[in-house]
């Protein structure tokens, strides 16, 4: 008969839930090294919109930003070559 504590199971409870969410801390900061640049171009867009003023300039850079994205996502990356248009 194995004997456990309340506080243990809590313990490992919590653990579990740090992993978890350690994970999607990184798949987020992997998504958004990969897209950021045109979601803030985007994002700028949408504000000029609101504000009432062509976003015209904002699109056009937002579509530059995806095909880099594109090209970066398509590039081998390894320890040799990571800091090669990493930015």
């Amino acid at each position: 008969m194995k004997r456990h504590t309340v506080g243990r199971l809590a313990g490992q409870g919590m653990t579990e839930y740090i992993i978890i969410v350690a994970l999607i801390a990184i798949a987020a900061i992997g998504t958004y090294s990969l897209l950021g640049q045109t979601v803030r171009t985007q994002t700028a867009g949408l504000a000029l919109e609101i504000a009432g003023q062509s976003a015209q300039p904002a699109i056009t850079s937002a579509g530059t930003a995806a095909a880099q994205s594109q090209t970066n996502a398509i590039q081998r990356k390894g320890l040799d070559n990571y800091e090669a248009n990493n930015h």
